[in-house]
């Protein structure tokens, strides 16, 4: 990802749209396909090289112009026809399309390799029980499978959503200065066609001197969506793995892993808390996304110093962050037994609800049997009294429920519902 966006990438995606317009502008009869043909094979960081932009730049303080001149030094008298009727943005926007169209392939293969390692740990723990959680406290069983399926399907959400904006994202321009494209003559329109044809890019249909800022407001979007799921992956494990609940653990290599400086006993979910922060990052570049959408007239030039941060910088975290996640999930410790333990600790007053319905199915109305249950779940609570033992004392539920009846009620395994069945449907989806 680093390499989509270094300097001599990003030169020779500049110099992959100089020789595009030139061939380009070949094809519809403006300059000779000779001229066009050296250009093309001209532009190349073979022969323009950094130092020498870097060069003529420090003396004019216009990158652009600076390429024109170094590419041109190179291509003796075809020189003359290169940047024929063309603006800066024209090659900026549409190479910076060509970096985002590389970086976007790279995240999809991320989030492709990350939604298999959830499902395939989805899969090894369809049917591992825990206690599921509301509000940060005890509620109804639920299965680790489960929670790692919602996870990959979130994964799988977001490769659609990527895929869906790439058409709207990765377009270029080539339409002069303000967006007219006089600068072309009677052609421009089938010239831009013809260079975004060659670069494999979609044309921006509505140009002023710049592509559209609405569309890389919602490229960052995508990408902080998807920063926000990876933090909520990493915040969950996070939560699972304190001390005292410990049902899953990042994977800690006890011979040479170091948890603190000081308190050597630490197991400290490290990878987690990292992504947490990187997360936080890529979505604080959100603001200036928003800002950098709002030029005066035609366009101005402050958009552009700050995309040169969010655009590349934004990419490059979350290809970090992905594989990390990948990494973690992958040799995530899961402690079943622990998780059975927790399970027990709740005590069977979570299931609540299991026998709620068992006295709505024996006829009992739900608002009736409801007020029930809520009574004598509150009140062995506050005895400290085991919840089969409170309901056993009582003639409305042993009126209408026998002790094994009671007991099936009570049972965790006996109500998870359809989880199995809704891991197996996503792990379906998600192929």
């Amino acid at each position: 990802m680093k390499a989509i966006f270094d300097e001599e990438t990003r030169l020779q995606k500049l110099l992959d749209v100089e020789a595009a317009l030139a061939q380009a502008q070949a094809k519809v009869g403006n300059i000779k396909h000779e001229h066009a043909d050296i250009i093309k094979k001209t532009a190349s960081t073979r022969f323009v090289k950094i130092d020498r932009v870097r060069e003529i730049d420090q003396k004019i303080n216009h990158e652009i112009t600076a390429i024109i001149r170094a590419l041109s030094e190179q291509c003796g008298e075809s020189g003359k026809y290169i940047h024929i009727g063309a603006t800066s943005n024209d090659i900026l926007d549409t190479a910076q399309a060509l970096q985002i169209k590389d970086a976007i392939a790279v995240v999809g293969k991320d989030l492709e390799s990350l939604k298999k390692t959830l499902a395939k740990r989805a899969k090894e723990h369809r049917d591992t029980i825990m206690v599921g959680r509301t509000h940060g406290q005890y509620a109804l069983p639920i299965t680790f499978g489960l929670k790692l399926a919602n996870f990959a399907l979130e994964v799988d959400r977001h490769e659609q959503r990527l895929a869906e904006c790439s058409r709207r994202i990765l377009v270029g321009k080539m339409s002069g200065a303000v967006g007219t494209g006089a600068g072309f003559g009677p052609k421009a329109l089938d010239i831009q066609k013809e260079v975004m044809h060659q670069l494999g890019l979609g044309v921006e249909e509505s140009p002023t001197q710049i592509v559209a800022r609405d569309r890389y407001v919602e490229l960052m979007s995508v990408l902080a969506n998807i920063a926000t799921s990876v933090e909520k992956f990493s915040t969950e494990i996070r939560n699972l793995q304190r001390s005292e609940i410990a049902e899953v653990s990042e994977f800690f290599d006890e011979s040479v892993q170091v948890g603190s400086s000081t308190m050597a006993h630490k197991r400290n979910p490290v990878t987690a808390e990292n992504v947490c922060g990187l997360a936080r990052i890529v979505r604080g570049f959100m603001t200036p996304t928003y800002e950098s959408a709002i030029l005066w007239h035609e366009r101005d030039l402050t958009n552009s110093s700050a995309e040169r941060f969010f655009v590349p910088h934004s990419f490059i975290l979350l290809d970090d962050m992905l594989a990390k996640m990948d990494d973690l999930f992958s040799k995530l410790v899961v402690n079943a037994d622990t998780m059975q333990r927790n399970l027990a600790r709740a005590g069977s007053v979570i299931m609540a609800e299991s026998v709620m319905m068992s006295l709505v199915g024996k006829g009992m109305g739900r608002q009736d049997a409801h007020e029930l249950i809520r009574k004598c779940s509150m009140e062995s609570q506050r005895a400290c009294e085991d919840f089969k033992s409170n309901l056993m004392k009582n003639k409305s539920v042993t009126s209408l429920l026998s002790e094994k009846e009671l007991d099936a009620a009570l049972d965790a395994r006996s109500y998870l519902g359809s989880t199995g069945q809704t891991v197996d449907n996503i792990l379906r989806i998600v192929g």
